[in-house]
């Protein structure tokens, strides 16, 4: 039976991974075989449930064997840890990113799945699958199990704050956009953490149409508890809400939300009044500016594009070739691939018969001298006419890596400008330029086949 997956998302500092890990010890006490997947760059996702130990991650592993020419084995990424009390085993695994300042953390999520993936994580021996993920970060490479339906459930934590609030309502409307392409990720509810009683979560569930599966009060045993490398269910009254959510979760008894997710504007009511007026332009003056600067996004845009395809061109400009209007003989020079329009007699024009066949040793020439023009020159096999889809294909690899790349995404493989500026972190208006750029270059090259 395939595990079941469930990502949780939460604002950075919510208590997400604190969820997690003791979602992930619950359902082991349940003696379920439960891995926790630290889905954030930070890499602390796996922390308390490993006694403060910080996981290798897949980041790491995977650079660290690609220098060395070795192969990536499941082993090398994926950990177990015996909790005291806990018969059975818990499983961590954490992806990483970049070190700080060096790199974008989504990309490296995007990445660690795709490792996972070829390393066959959804086909191993697990009942659960828990997936840590930062949520208050826009990046589409942390909504790639929405995306790609990795998960097959989600539970969004807050607290009683619009901030943690507004993160968790973002990655709702996110959930409904991937539904829309086909996406097959259900909401299973908010976790309010922290709860003091306000009731604002409980408000904002209501007017969005999320449910509420647990309400966690604030309890300095179990901060102490995290803090100390060791898992709060071990608390009873921490155990207790734990152990009925997950009972609940591995029965199928929670419905899924159909939540809508509300609109800016409706999200901010539920605070109180705010200024909806449109916001003033700070002027020349303000600015002490003496002359205004116009920005052309567009061709900010193709000299980005530009920069690319040097870098891409191994940092050479195209050779410009000035050819002269004629050869030496006084004839035209034709500029083209068309046989026939080459100058009748000029030094290009090969006379076989005039081959220097004195030159050759003695034996060869004489063989050379006896042939025929046919049978000195032998007859290449004639080539396969190609369909007008099998020129298009070999049109498409003669084109940049990214554009090539692109156009397969988008044309070939069918997907979205939306998927594809997820999958490959590019602004939408990039993959449009780059992809008008695509075609018109692949339209030149089509009829240059024929």
């Amino acid at each position: 039976m395939a595990a079941r997956t469930i990502a949780i998302y939460g604002k950075g500092g919510i208590g997400k991974s604190f969820t997690t890990t003791n979602m992930t010890a619950t359902f082991a006490m349940m003696q379920k075989r439960v891995l926790q997947l630290g889905c954030d760059p930070k890499h602390d996702s796996t922390t308390s449930l490993f006694g403060g130990l910080s996981l290798p991650t897949v980041t790491e592993i995977f650079g660290e064997k690609t220098a060395r020419h070795e192969k990536v084995q499941v082993e090398d990424i994926v950990f177990k840890k015996h909790l005291d009390g806990i018969e059975q085993p818990v499983f961590g695994i954490e992806l990483g990113g970049p070190e700080v300042g060096r790199g974008c953390g989504g990309r490296g999520i995007i990445s660690g799945f795709d490792v996972l993936e070829k390393l066959g994580l959804f086909q191993w021996e697990l009942d659960v699958i828990l997936m840590d993920f930062l949520g208050d970060v826009v990046c589409g490479g942390f909504a790639t199990p929405l995306a790609r339906s990795l998960c097959e459930e989600v539970i969004l934590v807050v607290s009683n704050d619009r901030q943690s609030i507004f993160a968790a309502n973002n990655i709702c409307i996110a959930n409904n956009h991937f539904k829309t392409v086909g996406g097959k990720s259900r909401l299973l509810g908010l976790i309010v953490n922290r709860d003091d009683g306000s009731g604002i979560a409980e408000r904002y569930a209501e007017a969005a149409g999320i449910n509420i599966i647990m309400k966690l009060p604030y309890s300095s045993a179990a901060r102490d508890k995290a803090d100390g490398f060791d898992v709060a269910v071990r608390l009873p009254e921490i155990y207790e809400k734990f152990s009925a959510l997950c009972t609940k979760i591995w029965n199928r008894e929670i419905p899924y939300c159909e939540a809508r997710g509300l609109e800016y504007a409706d999200f901010m009511r539920l605070f109180g009044e705010f200024d909806s007026r449109k916001a003033i332009s700070a002027n020349l003056e303000d600015l002490r500016l003496t002359k205004n600067i116009d920005l052309d996004a567009n061709a900010m845009l193709s000299e980005k594009l530009a920069k690319e395809q040097f870098v891409a061109n191994g940092f050479q400009s195209p050779i410009q070739i000035q050819l002269p209007a004629q050869n030496a003989l006084g004839d035209k020079i034709a500029i083209g691939t068309n046989a026939d329009s080459l100058p009748e007699t000029d030094e290009f024009v090969q006379n076989i018969d005039a081959a220097p066949v004195k030159k050759l040793p003695p034996m060869a020439a004489k063989r050379y001298k006896n042939l025929s023009p046919a049978q000195a020159t032998p007859a290449e096999p004639p080539r396969r006419a190609l369909s007008d889809q099998e020129r298009l294909l070999e049109c498409i690899q003669k084109l940049p890596r990214v554009e090539r790349e692109l156009i397969t995404l988008h044309d070939i493989k069918k997907k979205s400008v939306q998927e594809i500026s997820i999958e490959r972190q590019l602004e939408k208006s990039e993959i449009e330029a780059r992809l008008g750029i695509a075609r018109k270059r692949l339209k030149e090259l089509f009829f240059q086949s024929e």
